[in-house]
């Protein structure tokens, strides 16, 4: 994940974000109360000091998770599934696994890099997840990029073939060189394929992302949009629902806000804005380095032992503990 504000000021200059009072309005209509959302939690890997994988502070933050009641996901971009060996992918799916204890959760099926055919190489990561009860969720690569929107659905029914139900995935390639927003007829295509049960959305447009969620209404009712936008965590108001990093921060607070919405209480308000304030200072340019801001969150709030990220990822300077420290306060931890 990444932008600018420059980025961000011409994406929010462009006519197709212009909209006029009446539009607002119906807009506005289209926010769905009292609803039970779906939340998901992408997992942060910790590291020690030294660079190696901490386990028992991972166990920790898998378990904080499920015991907010939010899904846990791991592999995924907070847990550093780029930079992970095909054999630390395993191990960490594997140990996942046992924390949670046969409770639901999701894995990335990530193979960018790996050699061979690569519905073949998607199986096998869809066989390795399932195995242990996990459910699958396919990162795009870039060997999909220029197929045709027959083509590409037709390879995305090949490799779901090999799982009972998977998630798919469409990331901006602001964030990731191996990501890309689908086309219409692409997506349409997508909701053909029975044992594809939802989809993450990673464009940061808004606009787009209703159109998925209206889509979606229209065509298969029951599939789901998981929002993948840390800036605008409210699209849960419209229906899309959540697989972010940023719940890995303070699932217990998300979940509280999800409680919240459902039951429609006013304390939605004050613990949303809390945790947007969270979102946009740690997704701040540089983003990719948001994981060594989750890194210091979770250790300013106890629940790893060192802030230390991956050592190849992008760094924070020291003066984000404070920053974090902060963010915590104003979401009542008493840290």
């Amino acid at each position: 994940m990444g932008t600018s504000s420059v980025d961000l000021t011409q994406r929010f200059s462009d006519s197709k974000m212009t909209m006029t009072t009446s539009q607002l309005s119906s807009l506005r209509a289209k926010v769905k109360y009292g609803r039970k959302i779906d939340g998901i939690a992408a997992a942060l890997l910790p590291y020690t000091e030294n660079g190696e994988i901490d386990y028992p502070s991972y166990e920790r933050v898998l378990l904080n998770i499920k015991q907010s009641g939010l899904t846990c996901a791991v592999n995924m971009d907070t847990g550093y599934v780029n930079l992970l060996t095909t054999a630390q992918k395993r191990e960490v799916l594997r140990f996942a696994a046992n924390v949670l204890k046969g409770t639901p959760f999701v894995a990335g099926a990530f193979v960018e890099g790996l050699e061979g055919d690569i519905a073949a190489l998607y199986h096998v990561e869809l066989q390795e997840i399932e195995a242990v009860g996990g459910t699958p969720i396919l990162f795009q690569s870039a060997r999909m990029h220029g197929l045709t929107a027959r083509d590409k659905a037709a390879l995305y029914g090949e490799i779901a073939k090999a799982a009972s139900k998977v998630l798919a995935f469409e990331l901006g390639n602001m964030f990731a060189p191996n990501g890309e927003i689908w086309d219409e007829e692409t997506f349409l295509r997508i909701l053909e394929i029975p044992q594809i049960v939802g989809a993450k959305h990673s464009s940061l447009n808004r606009l787009t992302e209703l159109e998925r969620l209206e889509t979606c209404a229209r065509l298969r009712p029951e599939f789901s949009v998981y929002t993948g936008n840390d800036l605008g965590i409210d699209m849960v108001e419209y229906g899309s629902d959540y697989l972010l990093g940023l719940a890995a921060f303070s699932p217990d607070k998300f979940a509280e806000r999800d409680r919240a919405w459902e039951v429609g209480e006013l304390g939605y308000l004050e613990i949303s804005d809390a945790i947007q304030h969270l979102g946009c200072c740690a997704f701040r340019p540089p983003v990719p380095a948001y994981k060594h801001s989750a890194a210091f969150f979770l250790f300013t709030t106890g629940i790893i032992a060192s802030p230390h990220p991956h050592p190849a990822c992008a760094r924070r300077s020291d003066w984000e503990l404070e920053l974090m420290t902060s963010c915590a306060k104003r979401l009542g931890y008493s840290v």
